[in-house]
């Protein structure tokens, strides 16, 4: 049987509301490392939705950050 992380998390948040997802992430930075492959699905298809402007904008912040 083939687990596939990606689509059980998504599935999981299918629908939810914009403050159950947000309930949902400020549970999941609080947690273990073990809940981070959730909020790397997430930042997946949120990176994959930018357009070639918004990733620039976005890796800039990225980088930003991390100086």
């Amino acid at each position: 049987m083939n687990f596939d992380i990606r689509k059980t998390i998504i599935n999981n948040l299918k629908g939810f509301s914009y403050n159950e997802l947000e309930s949902s992430i400020n549970q999941m930075l609080n947690k273990e490392e073990k809940v981070l492959p959730g909020l790397g699905v997430l930042f997946e298809l949120y990176y994959n939705s930018l357009n070639n402007s918004e990733k620039t904008k976005f890796l800039k912040t990225l980088e930003d950050l991390l100086v």
